[in-house]
């Protein structure tokens, strides 16, 4: 049953965010830009308000791992 432990599925999926991370770069940065210019001074970063690059970045995610990291 090699495989089926959650904490391998889990470890696994750490060990490829790095690649995914790579593959997304440009949504990552959209999306870290948002982060960054929404909180600065004392602001708190509040829900929703960089929803779209957040979005952008998830489906970049979801294409990269469906693809497979080479």
């Amino acid at each position: 049953m090699s495989g089926t432990n959650p904490w391998t599925r889990s470890r696994e999926r750490m060990r490829r965010f790095p690649d995914l991370l790579a593959q997304c770069f440009t949504e990552a940065a959209v999306y870290g830009k948002c982060v960054v210019s929404t909180t600065t001074g004392k602001q708190e970063l509040k829900k929703d308000l960089c929803v779209k690059e957040f979005e952008a970045l998830k489906t970049c995610f979801v294409s990269a791992a469906k693809r497979g990291v080479k």
